[in-house]
């Protein structure tokens, strides 16, 4: 029952849902703030968790921990869900204050940072805004739902001094920067195609997730929820189970693909993608009896060609676990992960590798240290070096883009390219 005093409905409504109603309004931005100066380590960075469910959750969690440890000098500061079960349970978790409207956070001087962990339809606009009003980011991958906002969002980012980091953890894993320094170096001559994959399977079907019984228009925002997301009527299970549906979501594409390839594209040494196709479809999981079936396909399959002369494949299904391992292939080697990264001759060009590795036919080499995710975020917020970033707002675009692309041209049942002059996408 919402109390009269229900401090989770005070939120400026009309402010709120004019700009959830007009999609980006990219044009209405304000400028940057000054550039920031580092934050010295005897300051707090203080920390806003915008979306409080599953992932939201496990964000304050691991936050709340680091603000315990000596010398962390973090603080959660507030929290923000448009859903009032989760809201409450993140207030009293964390004891910050707790807001409906992710905007009241933003416009509060005791927030530095935001963790952006809602819905992927969201992600473009929250970022913008938090940018806008000086807010250093870490967001969820996707970075995006669409290649239009990651452009947005880069070149936001590159044009104010905030430190913004998207939250593909496999991009912290050193495996992939010790790849970067070989293939750099040569030591797999020419790269000429990669793959990988992220691939899962139950018998609920992937995206199922538990549906709250009590949920309903009284203590959810659904408003807040659709954005500029088409108009429908309430669905719990749309809330719930975004990931199924092309409103909200790009389904394997945005929830697993970016992991493996913005992690490929550290050890490719990055750029943009020249041409993209894709394949797949619902092969098992059509959610017969759902009151909403799924629209995004069980099964998924991208082929990527790069202009520097090099394809990326990406194959996954939600319907078998048996997955591609990662493997990055050169004209004179092969590289595979692993506990360590190891690289093997082709045959034709064993002599040439022994003479250029000391006689030996194989390399193993050790992933390089890397700071974890969230580690690597709150350093960068205190040194304000963005280079620092595992993932930084060029390899974020830059994967978004590849990804953006992947959606539409299944959707689309088109070969779609890429203009990099003008940076928008176009049929082949």
């Amino acid at each position: 029952m919402r109390l009269p005093n229900d401090p989770f409905r005070r939120i400026r409504r009309r402010r709120f849902l004019a700009s959830a109603g007009s999609g980006l309004g990219l044009c209405a931005l304000p400028s940057a703030p000054a550039l920031a100066r580092p934050v010295a380590p005897s300051e707090a960075i203080r920390i806003g968790i915008i979306g409080c469910g599953e992932r939201g959750s496990q964000h304050l969690s691991d936050l709340l921990t680091r603000e315990k440890m000596p010398g962390a000098n973090l603080e959660v500061t507030g929290v923000c869900d448009i859903y009032e079960p989760r809201l409450e349970s993140s207030r009293r978790q964390s004891h910050a204050t707790a807001h409906r409207d992710y905007r009241e956070l933003l416009d509060r001087k005791d927030v530095d940072a935001v963790v952006i962990a809602t819905p992927d339809h969201w992600h473009a606009r929250m970022c913008l805004d938090a940018i806008a009003t000086g807010k250093d980011v870490y967001c969820e991958k996707p970075w995006t739902r669409t290649v239009e906002e990651a452009k947005a969002c880069y070149h936001a980012a590159i044009k104010s001094d905030r430190i913004c980091q998207i939250g593909s953890q496999h991009t912290a894993l050193g495996a992939y920067w010790t790849a970067r320094e070989a293939i750099a170096a040569g030591k797999i001559g020419q790269v000429v195609w990669s793959q990988s994959s992220y691939s899962r399977n139950s018998r609920g079907g992937e995206w199922n997730y538990p549906i709250d019984d009590e949920c309903s228009e009284r203590n959810l925002d659904w408003e807040a929820f659709l954005g500029s997301a088409p108009k429908t009527v309430f669905n719990r299970e749309h809330f719930f189970r975004f990931r199924k549906y092309w409103a909200y979501s790009g389904g394997i594409a945005t929830d697993l693909h970016y992991h493996k390839l913005a992690a490929l594209l550290i050890a490719l040494g990055g750029g943009f993608p020249l041409r993209v196709t894709s394949a797949g479809g619902t092969w098992v999981h059509r959610d017969e009896g759902h009151g909403s079936p799924r629209e995004v396909p069980d099964t998924f399959f991208t082929c990527i060609d790069y202009a520097a002369k090099h394809s990326v494949v990406l194959a996954s299904s939600m319907a078998n676990r048996d997955a591609l391992p990662d493997v990055i292939r050169g004209h004179k080697a092969t590289l595979r992960f692993g506990s360590s990264v190891i690289i093997r001759p082709e045959s034709d060009y064993l002599d040439d590798f022994r003479d250029e590795n000391h006689g030996r036919t194989q390399l193993r080499l050790s992933p390089k240290p890397r700071d974890e995710h969230m580690s690597n975020f709150l350093a960068c917020v205190r040194s304000r070096r963005s280079e620092g970033l595992n993932c930084g707002p060029l390899l974020g675009y830059q994967t978004m883009v590849a990804i953006g692309m992947s959606v539409e041209a299944y959707r689309q049942n088109k070969v779609l390219v890429w203009d990099p002059g003008l940076e928008v996408v176009k049929t082949a």
